[in-house]
């Protein structure tokens, strides 16, 4: 493929204005320029600190919770397998999107190869539909742990579980295929210049020199078909989860039960709120400033593989006690 004008080769970068970005080529660039956050250039290394931070805690807290399943047996049941799950989507998650992103802040290393864009765009969306899958079925683990308890291990058998998570990533890849193959098939003859930190769907199309409302409309109908089903099967487990609670008999045994659900629910509100903010701004906020647009979309991504190790290593008691157990074993 002929590289464009602004397809920059490593070891010559220069520096480049906007008024560069809006010639014309009539054929697709081999490489994207990815700006970083727009505006904010000059405090890069500052912004790469707390990113950084995150990148780490998100490793290593998703790291042990997989540790701590996988060493303790009593450990071992569906909940906690969904949670391993959750565990290594958000790996893929951070890790699709924050190595390009620091090479950005420390090294200026701008450069991502079509191909590489529209791989990582591919990762990033599948495994954050696939995310929301898992949100699903662990509110239907929870339901069946509390409404009908007595077959809690017969309906969620480890080859449900397995089957269930595998029926989460197809959907994701299915769901996720047309991005990869709308944006591979448009004509990028106006700039390859993305001002993002990574290679988000609507950040990479709309660079296209084509009418891409076929991708709009098909990136909405995904976050609201998605967003819009999950959450509706989710509150409706929460629902009659509810019910049986309110139903118990004293308050402790209510706050107990409530207390198997609060990790969930902490990480669910953290995830989909987040996510819709950052998808809707991103769409309709043409007021908002690009370094907002920029920064929200790296919290989102960021968020959830941080906090949700946290929010269950501190939430759940087994985890707690097995983490505290490690620690205290490994000071004698």
């Amino acid at each position: 493929m002929q590289e464009t004008p602004l397809c920059l080769r490593v070891g010559t970068f220069h520096t480049f204005s906007m008024s560069d970005s809006n010639r014309t080529d009539s054929t697709n660039p081999s490489t994207f320029i990815l700006l970083g956050i727009p505006g904010l250039e000059m405090a890069h290394v500052w912004i790469s600190i707390p990113f950084c931070t995150m990148y780490i805690i998100a490793i290593l807290g998703n790291f042990t919770i997989l540790f701590i399943v996988k060493t303790e047996p009593s450990l071992h049941e569906p909940m906690y397998y969904f949670l391993c799950m959750l565990a290594v989507t958000d790996l893929i998650l951070c890790t699709s999107i924050l190595p390009k992103t620091l090479s950005i802040f420390w090294f200026n290393s701008r450069e991502i190869d079509f191909n590489a864009c529209l791989t990582q765009l591919y990762f990033l969306h599948c495994f954050l539909v696939t995310e929301s899958g898992i949100f699903v079925a662990m509110a239907f683990d929870r339901y069946v742990a509390i409404c009908d308890p007595l077959r809690h291990s017969t309906i969620l058998t480890n080859s449900v579980v397995s089957k269930t998570g595998l029926a989460m990533v197809v959907r994701g890849g299915i769901l996720v295929l047309p991005y990869l193959l709308l944006a591979r098939i448009w004509p990028y003859c106006r700039t390859n210049i993305i001002p993002n930190t990574h290679c988000e769907h609507m950040a990479v199309v709309k660079l296209a020199c084509a009418d891409i409302r076929i991708s709009r409309y098909y990136g909405l109908f995904v976050v609201f078909c998605v967003i819009g089903v999950d959450v509706f099967f989710i509150t409706v487990s929460y629902t009659q989860i509810l019910r049986v609670i309110f139903s118990l008999p004293t308050k402790n045994a209510r706050l107990k039960t409530f207390g198997t659900c609060g990790s969930h629910l902490c990480v669910i509100l953290a995830f989909y709120v987040s996510a819709l903010f950052s998808s809707l701004t991103y769409r309709f906020g043409d007021n908002v400033a690009q370094h907002f647009h920029v920064l929200m979309s790296n919290v989102y991504l960021l968020m959830p593989p941080t906090l949700n190790p946290i929010i269950y290593g501190a939430r759940t008691k087994e985890i707690r006690r097995r983490l505290l157990h490690l620690f205290n074993h490994k000071g004698t």
